[in-house]
Order: C-alpha cells, then sequence, then structure tokens
C-alpha cells in the first residue's frame, strides 16, 4: 500500500518534457515524493471523472496511484508547479473572493456587538458590514445567512502558478499581498461540487482601495497565485498559517494567521451559497475560485513593497509553501487608444 499523505493533497506540475501531470502527496516523512496520478493530465479531468463516476476525488485519485513518483522539490526548484486546479480555457475559471470576514481580537469583537446609536453613527461601511457577518454569518443548517462583501479578480488568465512573478502593472499604486485560503469548485450538470482547498496570495492594490472604498473593484483585477496544493475534503475548523516579505534574502516582515471557520464571520456555506445563488455562476463545466478574505495585511503595518520581493505563505495544513516574487511592469502608465469602426 502506498504511503499517502492523509488527508489527501493533489499538486499538478509539468514533467521536464512539458507533459502535464497529477501527483498525490506523500505521508510526512515521504513528502519529497508525488506519487503520479497514472494517466491524469489535470486535476479538472480527474473531477469531471468522479462527478460522472458518482465517486469522491480521493477514490479516483487513489485508484490511479501505481507506484510511479517524481521528485517534489526538484520541481518546486525548476519552477514546474502549476496551479492545483485550472480549467483548458482560462476564460471558464472565474476568480472572485469575499472579505470582511475574519475575526480581529477580542476588543474589535466587542465592539461590533456593541448596541450604542453614537457608536453606529461612528461606524464606517466596512465596519457596518463586517457586523452584518457577525450578527448573521453563521445561520443554522438549512438557513440563509447574511450576504457577505463579495468581489470578481478575474478569469483563469489572471493565475499565476506557484513560484512565478506577480505582476504589477504599470498603472497600478501598490502591489501586496494578501495571504487567503481559497475555495475550488467545478460545475457538473447535476450540480455544483467543491474540489478542494489551497493557500492563496489575492494580490491587489491597497494604495488605491484606501483612496476610495468605491475602487475596490479596480483595486482587485490584478494577478493572484494558488497552490501549489489542493487539500481534498473538509477544512478544519481553524488553521493556522504565516506569510513573510522578503527583499534581498532578508525578512522585512512577517505575520502569522488565523483562518477556518472557527476564525470567520461567515461559515462557508453562507459564502458558498451567495456566490453560486447566481445562475451563471453555475455553467456546467465551468471551474471557480473564491477566496475566503484575509485575516492579515503588510500594508496595514505600513510596509511598502517594492520590485523583487518575494511573498512566502505557509500553513502545516497545506504542506509546501506559496511563493511568488513582486515583479514591476514599465516605470509609467500611457494612454491606452481605442480606435473607432
Amino acid at each position: 500500500m502506498f504511503k499517502l499523505h492523509s488527508p489527501l493533497r493533489l499538486v499538478q506540475f509539468k514533467e521536464d518534457d512539458g507533459v502535464r501531470r497529477v501527483g498525490v502527496v506523500g505521508e510526512k516523512d515521504n513528502d519529497d515524493r508525488l506519487f503520479i496520478v497514472d494517466g491524469a493530465r489535470s486535476t479538472y479531468e480527474l473531477a469531471n471523472e468522479a462527478i460522472k463516476s458518482h465517486s469522491s476525488l480521493e477514490e479516483i485519485a487513489q485508484s490511479r496511484v501505481n507506484g510511479k513518483t517524481a521528485e517534489y522539490g526538484k520541481i518546486v526548484s525548476e519552477n514546474r508547479l502549476l496551479p492545483p486546479l485550472d480549467h483548458p480555457d482560462p476564460a471558464h475559471f472565474l476568480i472572485s473572493g469575499t472579505g470582511l470576514d475574519h475575526l480581529g481580537s477580542a476588543i474589535a469583537r466587542d465592539a461590533m456587538h456593541a448596541k450604542k446609536e453614537e457608536e453606529e453613527a461612528k461606524l464606517t461601511d466596512s465596519m457596518k458590514m463586517f457586523r452584518v457577518g457577525l450578527e448573521g454569518g453563521k445561520p443554522g443548517k438549512g438557513h440563509i445567512g447574511a450576504q457577505p462583501e463579495w468581489f470578481y479578480k478575474g478569469d483563469g488568465s489572471c493565475v499565476v502558478p506557484p513560484g512565478h512573478p506577480l505582476h504589477m502593472p504599470s498603472f497600478a499604486l501598490d502591489g501586496g499581498e494578501e495571504a487567503e485560503i481559497v475555495g475550488l469548485y467545478i460545475n457538473g450538470e447535476s450540480g455544483t461540487f467543491r474540489v478542494g482547498f489551497a493557500l492563496g496570495n489575492e494580490f491587489s492594490d491597497h494604495v488605491l482601495e484606501k483612496k476610495n472604498y468605491l475602487y475596490l473593484a479596480h483595486s482587485k483585477l490584478r494577478e493572484c497565485s494558488i497552490g501549489p496544493e489542493l487539500l481534498i475534503g473538509d477544512l478544519p475548523q481553524s488553521v493556522t498559517g504565516s506569510v513573510k516579505i522578503l527583499r534581498k534574502s532578508k525578512e522585512i516582515w512577517s505575520s502569522t494567521f488565523l483562518t477556518g471557520e472557527a476564525n470567520m464571520v461567515h461559515g462557508i456555506a453562507n459564502l458558498e451559497h451567495h456566490h453560486f445563488k447566481y445562475e451563471q455562476f453555475r455553467r456546467p463545466g465551468d471551474v471557480h475560485c473564491h477566496f475566503f478574505g484575509a485575516a492579515v495585511l503588510s500594508f496595514t503595518s505600513g510596509v511598502k513593497t517594492e520590485r523583487g520581493d518575494i511573498f512566502v505563505i505557509s500553513s502545516p495544513t497545506f504542506g509546501r509553501e506559496l511563493k511568488n516574487e513582486l515583479s514591476v511592469e514599465g516605470e509609467h502608465e500611457t494612454p491606452l487608444a481605442v480606435e473607432s469602426l
């Protein structure tokens, strides 16, 4: 019997010759080996097979492991990792997310429960939205909870593989990390299915957003990165992670973060309902990545990121770290001309 990590974690990568593969992470004392899933070129392919055969993704993946392995560390060092889930046509991979859904300190939580009218009048729109989630984001089973904030980030063309640079466009004011967990989904003919969870860097422009919250939509239209490992099954109630920024090999900022439902004001089922309740998001064959919100940001600590900075996000729950370098495209924005037909 092959010793696979439990719960199962999948990785997509390329062989030396560019052929795509799917691998299963080995158990803890053998986690530098990826057990290759025979005949599989993508997690998307495996997920569709699981839907059609009424099996679980774990059963399908395990049934195809025959002992052939790949060296995980070598794949990472040679930059051959892929996002843990993607779509053959990036236009059918929707990237979205939600915010204002993680608990702060005990003092902040107490403040959110305050009922005084004068305090209500002082709340910003962001704090009001946070309170809505705090009071109604975790309804009982079978009930619909409060609607969270929602934003669109782009399609699959904005997803950068682990280890590859995140590009800050010339017109951007900032390129800052957002360490989060993402839910990954696929729509079948019979419904929507959660494929699993992964680490994510929901790279955003926080300086632009700070200018005016109505710029939020603009600030989110940036690249992002997810992975490298796809956790199959349920997300633990509490997940601990860390995020840091390296500059010229030296750590300039770091923080730990708590996520998972125990540390969120919205339940995952509630976030999923308020995303997939829209019919256009349930189109069969489409894949979705939904960011569940960041608990900490370097921007709020006064960090100004620079070209060449490296973002590192990790959590024992998700195995290998997610690492990306900040790249800056050009120095100045130039006008974009649109021609009349």
